[in-house]
């Protein structure tokens, strides 16, 4: 019989009250959090949140000045990630700790031994990973090479690599970033393994629809602090957008998506281009894109998308076919592209975009200067600086504030601006709300879809299907440098979208 006051067991893994500075700067404030053993804890926030604080504090890469971290219930003071290990606590980052020229099972065990004191068996340790691989549902050769893998697979090593050292406790870190829906699929099968069998699994992600369908529980973050932890089956994804950014988030993603009639102002027939390596980038692609209309350009990372977009902007030389933008035949240069009729929004906000020195009025006239003369107005460029910030709703001192000062969504924002206002009839967007916060996205989704309704045609190169399915018209996907499909929305479903992006061609 069971004693009806007893306790209930402790949390897998607590952070108690936990405040970090970084000169000056409050990242978590007393934060409270925590996961308990068999569930899987989402765990969200704006950028700037500190999410990536709180986990670098429960891994142990980083020390609170207060408060303290818990692993079942008892207090521990980890200096290192080896501490962390040693409690059962791994994190799986965006970036993976791989090595290409290695074989799965030689990544697992790399620098590690079950066994210590014990030559590496590789037979032995080649059926112990493929048992693990059953039971979890992962679904990976352990003899494969790393660089033989997708990036879907090579994510299940990471988890693989984790389950067998031990790992109790699981950070995933946008973990859904870079995979297909099917391959989304396999993941919330595999955490919802770990969960049943005992495991604790905290789950860090924008994508809302997400957190709802894979988690148990959510903490939000906001400025640092802790706004409160809900049981998902009792919220929705418009509460906790309130939670994230204080306000009512509301898109609705455009309305009425459907063929649009007018003049065709991009044309691609026939196009190739190489990789910064020499190897096949972009092959054999087809594509037209017409004023008012949004062309969704979907794909897993890697599949060509960068280069797409360096073409169309005359950044990368084609070695076939050809471009025409505004009715005008481009030769591979930047300046007739901007000449022809050219907005670009590349995904390097802070790298390509902008020159992160120059102020804002500066940045928005880097297009501008060419048209005009050699003669730069300050005072007119300040004035119009003045105009677009009222416009586009970018927060900021004011014209003079430098464009490194600015957050991501501003900075997002202060990009399409100048593109836009710039009389673009093409804009060609990378990846426009990667990193952003909810609020952001909102912001700068918006303007892709005012953008359209004015007569702009768009291309939307993004990995977030979600983001695709809410705002293009038709859905154009890549897959090793090739369109293997082109799909009216309203046509368009997960599943096929998905199956496209792993190779299958439209029948």
């Amino acid at each position: 019989m069971t004693d009806a006051t007893s306790e209930p067991p402790s949390p897998a893994l607590a952070a108690r009250s936990v405040t970090k500075r970084f000169r000056g700067v409050v990242a978590n404030d007393r934060v409270d959090f925590e996961v308990a053993a068999g569930e899987v804890h989402a765990l969200l926030g704006e950028n700037g949140a500190g999410k990536t604080t709180l986990c670098n504090v429960l891994t142990g890469l980083y020390r609170p000045e207060e408060g303290y971290v818990e692993v079942a219930g008892r207090p521990v003071r980890m200096h290192s990630p080896h501490d962390a290990h040693e409690a059962g606590i791994f994190m799986v980052h965006q970036q993976f700790r791989l090595v290409q020229s290695l074989s799965v099972a030689e990544n697992v065990v790399l620098g590690w031994s079950r066994r210590r004191g014990t030559w590496f068996a590789p037979r032995k340790v080649e059926h112990e990973i493929a048992a693990l691989a059953e039971q979890y549902r992962i679904d990976v050769a352990p003899r494969a090479k790393i660089w033989q893998l997708s990036v879907g697979e090579q994510q299940r090593v990471e988890i693989l690599k984790a389950i067998y050292r031990g790992a109790r406790i699981l950070i995933m870190d946008e973990p859904t970033a870079v995979l297909t829906p099917q391959e989304v699929d396999q993941l919330v099968a595999t955490l919802r393994a770990m969960a049943a069998a005992g495991a604790a699994v905290v789950f860090i992600s924008h994508k809302l629809p997400e957190v709802m369908a894979v988690s148990d529980r959510v903490t939000v973050l906001r400025a640092g602090r802790t706004i409160g932890t809900v049981d998902t089956a009792t919220t929705s994804t418009g509460a906790l957008a309130h939670m994230m950014v204080g306000r009512d988030v509301v898109f609705e993603g455009r309305a009425g998506s459907h063929r649009v009639d007018g003049e065709v102002v991009l044309q691609l027939e026939d196009v190739s281009a190489t990789s910064d390596m020499g190897t096949p980038a972009v092959v054999d692609v087809g594509l037209d894109v017409r004023a008012g209309e949004i062309l969704g350009i979907a794909g897993v990372a890697g599949n060509g998308q960068r280069e797409l977009a360096e073409v169309i902007a005359g950044e990368r030389p084609v070695t076939d076919g050809t471009v025409t933008i505004g009715g005008k035949r481009q030769h591979g240069k930047p300046w007739e592209a901007i000449d022809s009729g050219l907005g670009y929004v590349p995904e390097d906000r802070m790298g390509v975009g902008v020159a992160p020195g120059l102020s804002i009025a500066d940045n928005l006239r880097l297009k501008s200067y060419r048209r005009n003369g050699r003669i730069m107005h300050n005072k007119k460029a300040v004035a119009d600086a003045e105009e677009v910030i009222r416009s586009f709703d970018i927060v900021a001192r004011g014209p003079r504030t430098l464009a490194r000062e600015l957050s991501g969504g501003n900075l997002q924002k202060l990009i399409v601006a100048r593109e836009l206002s710039s009389g673009a009839k093409v804009l060609v967007v990378s990846s426009p709300t990667r990193g952003l916060d909810v609020g952001a996205t909102e912001s700068v989704r918006k303007l892709l879809v005012e953008s359209a309704s004015r007569g702009v045609g768009v291309v939307l190169i993004s990995e977030d299907l979600d983001e695709i399915f809410e705002l293009a018209d038709r859905i154009a996907v890549l897959y090793r440098g090739r369109v293997t499909g082109i799909v009216d929305r309203q046509d368009a479903d997960v599943d096929r979208i998905g199956l496209l992006m792993a190779g299958e061609s439209a029948a």
